[in-house]
Formats: C-alpha cells, sequence, structure tokens
C-alpha cells in the first residue's frame, strides 16, 4: 500500500510579476478603447461622409410660443416736407434761416419779377378799358331803346288819332256831310298809322335784341379780361413765397439775392408734427407686412406705439421701404433723421414646434433636414412653415427635443447620411 502524501501538501502563495500586471492592465485598456472606437468606426464606415461639428451649427425643435416680427433700424422723416419752387423767375430775398421756427401762410422768400408786375398793370389797363365799353354799352342800348320806344309810342298815337278821324268821317258821311272820297282818306291815313306802328313795334324788338348781345359780347370780354388779371394776382402774389404748414426750415437750395428761372427750388419745410419713421424690410417679409399693423418704437430710454402706415411698391437691393407712424401723438423730442429702433409684430401664435433658424432652410429649400443621432446626421423629410427673424415653424417631420443641423450643410454635397466628428 503506497502511503497518501497529502499530508505533506502545502499551499503555496504565487505573487504576480510587475510584468504580468501591465500585461493584465494594456489587456484591459484596449479592450476599453475597442468598446469606444469599434462603434464610431462603425458609424464612420456606414456614412457617406465625416465633418467636424465645429463646422456646423445645431438646433433643438421646441414647443411654445411663435412670434413672428420684423426688427430694425428706423430713421425719424417727415411725412409732410414740401420744396418750395419758384414761380416766376427773378431775383430772391430770403426771410429766413435754415432752421427758423415758421407758420403757415408766413412768407419764407419774395421774388422781384419786373416782367410779371408790368404785364399785369397792362392787363388791368385793359380791363379798365374794357369795363368802360361795356357800359358804354350798357348806356347806348338804352339810350337807342328810348328813342324806339318814342317812336313805337308816337306811332300808336298817330294810329288812335286815324280811327277817330275815320269813325268821324263814317258819321259824317252816313248824314251826307262830306262826300265819301274824305272816308277813304281817313282809311288810308288809319292803315298807314297801323303799318307804322307795326314797323316801330318791330324795330324796338329786333333793335333790343341786338343791343343785347352787344351788351353781352362787351360784358363776356371785360368777365375773361378780368379772370386774366386775378390770373396774373395771383401770380404776383405768389412771388411771396410762403410756408404751406407749420414747422421748421428744412434745406436752402439758394444763395440770398440769387437770380433764379422759373420752377427751381428754393427750401424745403418740415412738418415737425407729422414725423414718421422709415425702415427698410427683406424682400421676403415685405409681402407680409400690411397698412395698419402695430409695431413698436424705440429710442431716447422711451417706446411708442406705431402703426404701418405706407409701404413702398419698389424692391431696391433686396428691400422694400415701409414707414410707420406714431400711434398717437407725435414725441416733441424726436429729430429728423434720428436713428430709432423699430419692430413690427406680424404673428404670434402659442404651442408650436420651432427650431433655431438656420440656412438649412435655404438650402433644403424647406423640404428636408439632418436630424443628429448618435454622432451621424441624417438626412430627413420635413415640411416647415413660417418664418420669424430667430425661429422656423415645423408642420412635419420632426418631433420635439429632436436635434438637427440649422448651418453648415453645404459641407454634406446633399449626402444621406454624415458622420460628425469632433
Amino acid at each position: 500500500m503506497i502511503r497518501d502524501t497529502s499530508a505533506q501538501d502545502r499551499l503555496v502563495e504565487v505573487k504576480p510579476t510587475r510584468k504580468r500586471l501591465l500585461m493584465i492592465g494594456g489587456g484591459v485598456a484596449v479592450l476599453a478603447v475597442l468598446a469606444l472606437v469599434l462603434p464610431q468606426a462603425s458609424r464612420l464606415f456606414s456614412a457617406d461622409a465625416s465633418v467636424s461639428s465645429s463646422r456646423l451649427t445645431f438646433g433643438v425643435v421646441e414647443r411654445g410660443l411663435f412670434v413672428r416680427d420684423i426688427a430694425a433700424e428706423g430713421k425719424v422723416v417727415a411725412a409732410v416736407s414740401p420744396t418750395l419752387y419758384a414761380t416766376s423767375g427773378g431775383a430772391v430775398t430770403l426771410k429766413v434761416h435754415a432752421g427758423d421756427s415758421v407758420k403757415k401762410d408766413q412768407v419764407l422768400a419774395s421774388i422781384v419779377s419786373p416782367e410779371l408786375t408790368n404785364k399785369l398793370a397792362q392787363e388791368q389797363s385793359a380791363a379798365d378799358a374794357m369795363e368802360v365799353d361795356y357800359k358804354r354799352a350798357q348806356i347806348d342800348a338804352r339810350k337807342k331803346r328810348g328813342e324806339l320806344q318814342k317812336a313805337l309810342d308816337n306811332a300808336q298815337i298817330d294810329e288812335k288819332s286815324a280811327n277817330s278821324d275815320l269813325s268821324r268821317y263814317e258819321k259824317a258821311f252816313a248824314q251826307g256831310a262830306v262826300p265819301s272820297r274824305d272816308v277813304d282818306k281817313a282809311k288810308d291815313t288809319l292803315q298807314k298809322a297801323q303799318i307804322t306802328t307795326r314797323h316801330a313795334k318791330t324795330d324796338l324788338g329786333m333793335d333790343g335784341d341786338s343791343q343785347n348781345f352787344d351788351i353781352q359780347s362787351k360784358k363776356l370780354a371785360f368777365e375773361r379780361q378780368t379772370l386774366l388779371v386775378k390770373d396774373l394776382l395771383r401770380q404776383v402774389d405768389d412771388l411771396n413765397v410762403r410756408s404751406p404748414v407749420d414747422g421748421q426750415v428744412g434745406q436752402l437750395f439758394i444763395a440770398e439775392r440769387a437770380t433764379v428761372a422759373k420752377d427751381a427750388q428754393l427750401l424745403s419745410v418740415i412738418d415737425l408734427s407729422a414725423l414718421v419713421v422709415e425702415m427698410k424690410v427683406p424682400e421676403s417679409f415685405a409681402r407680409d407686412l400690411g397698412i395698419g399693423m402695430g409695431g413698436e418704437i424705440t429710442g431716447n430710454g422711451n417706446t411708442w406705439k406705431g402703426l404701418v402706415s405706407a409701404i413702398s411698391p419698389e424692391v431696391v437691393n433686396g428691400e422694400v421701404a415701409a414707414r410707420l407712424r406714431f400711434d398717437g401723438e407725435t414725441p416733441k423730442q424726436l429729430r429728423q433723421n434720428q436713428r430709432l429702433s423699430v419692430r413690427i409684430l406680424l404673428d404670434k401664435r402659442d404651442n408650436v414646434l420651432t427650431v433655431q433658424r438656420g440656412s438649412f432652410v435655404d438650402e433644403s429649400g424647406g423640404s428636408y433636414a439632418y436630424l443628429v443621432r448618435d454622432g451621424v446626421a441624417e438626412k430627413h423629410p420635413i415640411r416647415v412653415g413660417a418664418n420669424s427673424i430667430d425661429k422656423v415653424e415645423i408642420l412635419d417631420g420632426l418631433k420635439e427635443g429632436d436635434r438637427i443641423v440649422v448651418s453648415g450643410t453645404d459641407s454634406f454635397k446633399a449626402a444621406a447620411r454624415v458622420a460628425i466628428s469632433r
């Protein structure tokens, strides 16, 4: 029988060497690196391109208040700022200086025009002569009418006398006191008187019409000349250039005692009681603007309410000019060409999906966006709605919390999947 040696066995503790520990640690590190790198490598190899995140801007889809507004810098301008012109050529004397306060109808400048004043004097003299002719025609007509009336009256008297003579002769002839030839003669005399009366009546009527036409003709000539004189008087009065509004003298376009031609610019007047704010609106927002829309005007530490009062139909350099008037009394402390901040509210809605506005809308036409998941940006169809200054409304294709690339997608070259490196 062989004796058991288990009683002689003894547990010996084996201590790992430094080299062994390093090998074990290295293996663990390699496994950890592989655990991190392999998913990244898998995503990298499955993507069509790779772009550094430093070249991109990301946005998160949120749900909440959506406000569409336009914010821009505006300039104070006068809604009423007439420019005054010379109504006639001549030497100009200025009565005011730039910046002076003026009242409506105040004389701002006067023009000396000898030609116009001489013409007025000539036409006034002609009008006086025509007035004399008109009055003389009235007197002559009355005189002529009197003479014709006198002739008619005499003819009627002769007719009445002849009629009486005829009656007397007829009675005498019936009694045999006179011959028949006397009766016949009386009849002829009566007929002659009747003819004279008829002609006198006709002459009075015809001459009256002729005199009336002559008077009317001279009257019309006199009235026409009077209108010409009135127009010249207006032109001479306009040589005194008056302010059309209460306000302030703006710019002087001529020097003192300068000789100008007709319709030359003289000066401008600014109506400080009717100031508006002019702003430039991007063309893409201009189509949403409407007359009467509300806005806010900020400046000098104050905020005033405003209303859109005018929108230019012309696009200049991609912008449209719009004007806002103050909703209420115009602030007194504002000055022409002063800069103010303007904000116009276009739309306001709650519980709307939005994302930060970026170039992706223009680059994709709003039809898709790159949705970021696990370091990969994947092309995803979407549908966008309205745009504001800093947000875009999302109608379909994304949900709250989704992260997308809002700018820099031009480097994706329309790839379906793009790996995003650190």
